[in-house]
């Protein structure tokens, strides 16, 4: 664990209780944990319980996390629908921090449907953070792909040439939802990534573990068994 770091941080974990394509989602098995339990442990690599909050509208994700030790929160039914923006949820949370009278710079975002990370991302990230003097921070992947539209069902290239080969193609990057840290006077003006965001890039096959549906976590299994 470690204590210098120039900035007081708090760690939030979202998950609501509703998903219509994936019922359960944050709390279903993956390796034997449920998903939110991965995010927690990896968190707690850094940071001790007390600098850690899971923020839910289901009483049953926040019933299994307390075996934990670490904060939970009840958020309101309104904000946990399908419509719902994270930067509300974040903006809830920081509003606790500042009721419960909670020291806060800024506030890590780890999302449950994200739960294979680079073992030593967080503390790096964080490191490369506090270097930059920027506002927010988030994790991107390349995307090396010959990508267009279809229009009138015509093929149009957007980011290369008919015949081009895929090594002289200009990679463009995915926000693959590793991590974010957000300053919170940035979320406080509705902002998450921020202008000024450093882009922290992890060219690392744990970034395209999304759970979205059932197919994603078998993925996930593959990879954590390989």
């Amino acid at each position: 664990m470690n204590n210098n770091f120039q900035l007081q941080y708090q760690v939030l974990i979202p998950a609501r209780g509703g998903s219509k394509r994936f019922p359960k989602k944050n709390i279903i098995d993956l390796a034997g944990l449920p998903l939110i339990e991965h995010s927690i442990n990896y968190a707690l690599q850094l940071f001790p319980e007390k600098n850690i909050w899971v923020n839910s509208d289901d009483d049953e994700i926040l019933n299994l996390v307390k075996k934990y030790d670490i904060n939970i929160v009840k958020r309101p039914n309104t904000l946990a629908d399908d419509f719902t923006p994270t930067l509300d949820v974040c903006k809830f949370q920081v509003n606790e921090f500042r009721l419960k009278a909670i020291l806060c710079d800024a506030l890590i975002l780890l999302q449950p449907t994200n739960p294979l990370r680079p073992k030593n991302l967080l503390y790096e990230a964080i490191s490369k953070f506090e270097l930059s003097n920027r506002n927010s921070l988030a994790t991107f992947t390349s995307f090396n792909r010959k990508l267009g539209q279809i229009r009138s069902n015509y093929f149009y290239p957007s980011n290369y040439k008919p015949g081009q080969r895929m090594q002289d193609i200009q990679s463009d990057y995915f926000e693959n939802g590793l991590l974010y840290i957000s300053k919170v006077e940035s979320i406080k003006k509705g902002y998450i990534i921020t202008e000024d965001v450093l882009p922290y890039i992890v060219d690392n096959i744990y970034a395209h573990v999304d759970i979205d549906l059932p197919d994603d976590l078998l993925f996930a299994e593959f990879l954590l068994r390989r």
